[in-house]
């Protein structure tokens, strides 16, 4: 059998240390695959998500993509966004627009940054991102109060505890990727979720979601402002290491609920399973729009053989 090979990179996004973030597979020049190929590969990477590299369809991008995670297609994702741009940057390629990149996907053009003057005097180095993606358009579905014991259950929260903050509503957000977004009480109540995932994926199903995204805040002076995590239920199983989409999700909701912390705050993601991803969001809100940043670094660079 004769295979050819293609560029290839895997990328830790939400990180600047190797091993701390969310892995991405990046594939390049996968215009002759078919999707029963793409989605061949990214069962075999089992990352959570693979990106393919296209050339796009609309004169405005500079490149379109395919994201795959180890069971199907998204329309849109977070992490393999500003993966996908770092690789492509990082590969020699240069935007059309110095400073700016367009993602064609098939949730429709999603428009990256450079914001370094924006996040360079962020205390927290980690989250300090030159790049950042706006968060894309959103419909968001209130949870019904009558499904507040099942979220509690799901949660393996008794039902008298004030590990949930039910004064912001729990709300199925969608953006390309749909999750169920709740607040807790505090950090360390995220960290302590210990979750039954097939009551979850009863509950999250109610509002359109695929999995949770729960978020606390950390104490003044903590590692963050907030700690997240994200456990899906549908396209993918268990806890994603840092999510783009869902804080992307959770920077909308803040938003409409009156709850935001300032125009700009970060994240940490990823504790519970030994890393250490941070996110950075900034509200442009002359522009009307929200930057979901965070630092990605190569840790593989070569070549993938093809069937």
């Amino acid at each position: 059998m004769t295979l050819r090979s293609v560029r290839f990179k895997q990328v830790d996004v939400f990180t600047s240390q190797p091993f701390k973030g969310n892995p991405l597979a990046v594939v390049f020049d996968a215009d002759a695959l078919d999707t029963a190929q793409m989605q061949a590969i990214a069962h075999w990477t089992n990352l959570s998500e693979t990106a393919f590299l296209l050339a796009p369809t609309d004169a405005r991008a500079d490149y379109r993509v395919r994201i795959f995670t180890t069971q199907g297609e998204l329309p849109f994702a977070g992490h393999p966004t500003l993966g996908s741009a770092h690789a492509f940057l990082d590969s020699g390629r240069a935007p059309k627009t110095p400073g700016r990149l367009v993602q064609e996907c098939a949730a429709g053009l999603i428009e990256l940054a450079d914001r370094a003057d924006r996040t360079n005097d962020t205390p927290d180095t980690q989250a300090a991102a030159a790049w950042a993606f706006a968060a894309p358009p959103a419909s968001v579905a209130p949870l019904a109060e009558s499904q507040y014991d099942a979220l509690r259950d799901a949660l393996r929260i008794a039902r008298d505890s004030t590990a949930i903050d039910f004064s912001a509503q729990p709300c199925g957000v969608n953006n390309g990727a749909p999750w169920l977004v709740v607040r807790c009480a505090s950090a360390d109540d995220v960290l302590a979720l210990d979750v039954d995932y097939a009551a979850l994926a009863e509950v999250a199903a109610g509002v359109g979601a695929q999995g949770l995204a729960a978020y606390g805040p950390h104490a003044p002076g903590g590692p963050a402002t907030f700690e997240v995590r994200c456990l899906m239920t549908g396209l993918g199983k268990g806890e994603d290491p840092v999510t783009g989409s869902a804080n992307a999700a959770i920077a909308l909701l803040l938003a409409q609920q009156q709850r935001r912390p300032g125009s700009r705050y970060t994240v940490r993601q990823g504790t519970v399973m030994g890393r250490d991803g941070r996110v950075s969001i900034d509200y442009d809100d002359a522009a009307g729009k929200i930057w979901i940043g965070g630092a990605s670094v190569t840790v593989i660079d070569g070549t993938i053989a093809l069937p």
